[in-house]
């Protein structure tokens, strides 16, 4: 009597999920979604700072907006992106923002 296996040709495309596989998964899609909100805090404390016209609440917005930039900052380095030119262009990051986090 002989037993049927599957062709190993395909079980090595199939490539079974394991524990390892789920859990890289798993970490991956939340460092994915911690860097989103990141970005969402980020963009809507510099448009707060853009829309301010120089009121006495200016000083607290540009700290909440240095704040949320420096983390960002921080989420993106922490996940191996370290080239912040963009991100200062494509969020068009004011000066005496970049400036109170010390970045250049």
């Amino acid at each position: 009597m002989s037993s049927l296996r599957m062709p190993q040709s395909l079980t090595k495309r199939l490539k079974f999920e394991t524990g390892e596989a789920v859990l890289r998964y798993e970490l991956l899609e939340e460092q994915a979604a911690s860097l989103g909100r990141m970005g969402d805090k980020m963009e809507k404390a510099l448009a707060a700072l853009a829309a301010d016209a120089g009121s006495e609440a200016r000083p607290e917005l540009l700290r909440k907006a240095a704040d949320a930039v420096w983390c960002f900052f921080v989420q993106r380095e922490v996940l191996g992106m370290r080239d912040r030119m963009a991100v200062i262009a494509q969020y068009a990051i004011p000066r005496e923002v970049l400036n109170r986090i010390g970045a250049r």
